[in-house]
């Protein structure tokens, strides 16, 4: 009797879906992230199948311990990224600026606003968005790009912000 690969599919879906899922819970011990994973497991298995369908079990054993690990270690750099972004904060003194302080730090934002200005829609949006703390996949996101883009895209957006303001340095310094 030859079985279609839908058919097949659901059979080692049904067979193999309790474990796989009960050993994320396991390993990464969020309910909801397991079965993300879990359901990318079998996506996989779907798109890509072993080549010898007897090792199946091993075969969607070595996908789920990746995709965990995987997301153990974003998890890890996120959580990382966080508390050195804490400490950063802890750690700069909020003093009191002088009055001469204030109005030097308020011409400067005014002065990187009009080179800001002078970019593109997108270039500012870019640079805006990068500044406020957004990740790449978050600007992605906003700007509807896919999120390797998004790196040089701020890249060059940086490179023509910094010619802007050399050529607004050099022109002030020949007046």
């Amino acid at each position: 009797m030859d079985h279609s690969a839908p058919d097949l599919f659901r059979q080692q879906f049904n067979q193999y879906y309790p474990s796989v899922r009960r050993k994320l819970v396991a390993l990464i011990r969020d309910e909801a992230a397991a079965e993300d994973l879990a359901q990318e497991t079998f996506l996989r298995l779907y798109r890509n199948p072993p080549d010898q369908p007897e090792a199946i079990g091993g075969w969607l054993h070595r996908v789920l311990t990746r995709l965990a690990y995987d997301y153990m270690d974003k998890k890890a750099r996120e959580r990382a990224l966080t508390q050195k972004q804490e400490q950063s904060m802890l750690a700069q003194p909020q003093e009191v600026q002088s009055n001469e302080q204030q109005f030097i730090d308020k011409d400067e934002q005014e002065q990187v606003r009009a080179w800001l200005d002078t970019l593109s829609e997108r270039d500012k949006q870019l640079l805006m968005l990068r500044y406020e703390g957004y990740s790449y996949a978050e600007i992605a996101q906003q700007l509807q790009v896919r999120q390797p883009q998004v790196g040089t895209m701020l890249r060059r957006a940086g490179e023509r912000l910094k010619r802007k303001a050399l050529k607004a340095e050099n022109a002030m310094s020949h007046e």
